[in-house]
C-alpha cells in the first residue's frame, strides 16, 4: 500500500510543479537533486560544472513539465533530461572529437575485471577518458542507450558509437589492470 501512496503522492506533486507551485518543485528538487547531480558528475569532471548542468537541467524539466504526461517513470524522464544537458554542456565547451581510426569492434567482449579498487578510482579513470569515449561509455553502460539512440543523440554513425565504446572499455581495462599489478606488488613486466 505505501508503494502506491507515495507513487500517487509523486504524480500529485509533479501536477502542482507543473502548475509553478514553487514548494512542489522545491519538494521534487530535494528528492531527486543527488542522484541528478550524480549523472550530471559522470560526464562532466568538474563538480561546480556538474553542479550547473544539474540547475539548467532542473530548469529545463520545471519548464517543460506540463509535457511529462505520467507514462513511465518521472526519474527516467528527468535522466534524459540530464543526459541531454550535460551532452550539451560538453559540446559548447569544447569540440567533442570522436576518434574516426579505422579498427575491429570485437562483439564478444570480456567484462570480467576482478579487482579490488575503490569506486573513486573507478571514477577518477573514467574522468581520464577522452570526451568522445567518456559519453559513449556513460550513454551506454550507465544509461542503457543503444548504439542507434547514441548516434542519433550524438550526430555520429552507429559504428563509430561501437568503436568508441570499445575504445573506452579497453582504456579503462589497462588502467584497472596496471592499478591491480601495482596493488598486488607486481609491475607490468609480471615481477
Amino acid at each position: 500500500m505505501k508503494v502506491i501512496q507515495l507513487h500517487n503522492n509523486n504524480i500529485e506533486l509533479i501536477k502542482k510543479a507543473a502548475k509553478n507551485n514553487r514548494e512542489a518543485q522545491h519538494m521534487l528538487y530535494q528528492s531527486h537533486a543527488p542522484k541528478m547531480l550524480s549523472i550530471c558528475r559522470y560526464y562532466i569532471k568538474d563538480l561546480q560544472k556538474a553542479e550547473e548542468v544539474m540547475l539548467n537541467g532542473f530548469f529545463k524539466c520545471f519548464t517543460n513539465l506540463k509535457s511529462f504526461k505520467n507514462e513511465g517513470s518521472f526519474e527516467g524522464w528527468l535522466r534524459k533530461i540530464m543526459v541531454r544537458e550535460a551532452i550539451s554542456f560538453i559540446r559548447q565547451k569544447n569540440k567533442v572529437e570522436f576518434s574516426m581510426e579505422d579498427m575491429e569492434v570485437h562483439q564478444q567482449q570480456t567484462n570480467n575485471i576482478q579487482t579490488a579498487i575503490e569506486l573513486d578510482e573507478i571514477q577518477q579513470y573514467i574522468d581520464e577518458l577522452p570526451e568522445g569515449y567518456k559519453m559513449v561509455f556513460m550513454m551506454y553502460a550507465v544509461e542503457g542507450y543503444k548504439h542507434h539512440e547514441i548516434a542519433s543523440m550524438l550526430n555520429i554513425n552507429e559504428g563509430t558509437s561501437k568503436s568508441q565504446l570499445f575504445k573506452a572499455r579497453q582504456f579503462l581495462q589497462d588502467k584497472i589492470n596496471k592499478s591491480n599489478s601495482i596493488n598486488n606488488g607486481t609491475d607490468e613486466m609480471g615481477r
